[in-house]
């Protein structure tokens, strides 16, 4: 026989070493399961991160959506109190005919109503205590009829749109 050939019997009869073993198909299912589960748990992961993050952008549009809007209808209210003041003040002046004075009463009066229906709310301030964050004192008058502090006389009305203030009242403030 030639050197470089072995015998079959020679191969076999050699002890197979660790390095040589064939891996256990059970232990390399094993191996890849693990792999999956974890693959898996870490999508499950990823999947249950994406869905927060929709809901909060969800829930961050609709609130950016509704504060865009109220604030599109506050704008569109502040445009209309210089109408609403020249009404007021046409109705303070005497001398006019009869229907023309009802006239523009009903005018005044069922355009603030539509504006009180989308949340325009006039401050009251006549008697009250004086507050700087709802009025604007234009003029303090020294009087023994109402404590000091208290507004006496209104120059023009002020305006709550929703809860918020859009214009403060100019007010006369007893000294």
């Amino acid at each position: 026989m030639p050197e470089n050939t072995t015998r079959v019997d020679e191969l076999a009869a050699e002890p197979i070493t660790d390095d040589e073993k064939q891996p256990d198909p059970l232990d390399q299912l094993r191996i890849e399961r693990d792999g999956l589960k974890t693959e898996r748990d870490e999508l499950k992961e990823l999947l249950v991160r994406r869905q927060a993050e929709f809901d909060n952008f969800r829930k961050r549009t609709e609130k950016e959506r509704g504060e865009f809007t109220q604030y599109a209808g506050m704008e569109l209210v502040r445009d209309l109190l210089p109408v609403i003041d020249d009404f007021e003040r046409a109705m303070k002046v005497e001398g006019g005919a009869p229907e023309y004075t009802k006239g523009i009463e009903m005018i005044y009066a069922r355009m603030l109503e539509a504006l009180k229906k989308v949340g325009l709310e006039p401050i009251e301030t006549t008697g009250r205590e004086f507050d700087p964050h709802l009025h604007q004192a234009v003029e303090r008058v020294e009087t023994k009829d109402a404590p000091e502090g208290t507004i006496v006389g209104e120059f023009q009305r002020g305006y709550n749109f929703k809860g918020k203030l859009l214009r403060p009242s100019m007010v006369r403030v007893a000294a």
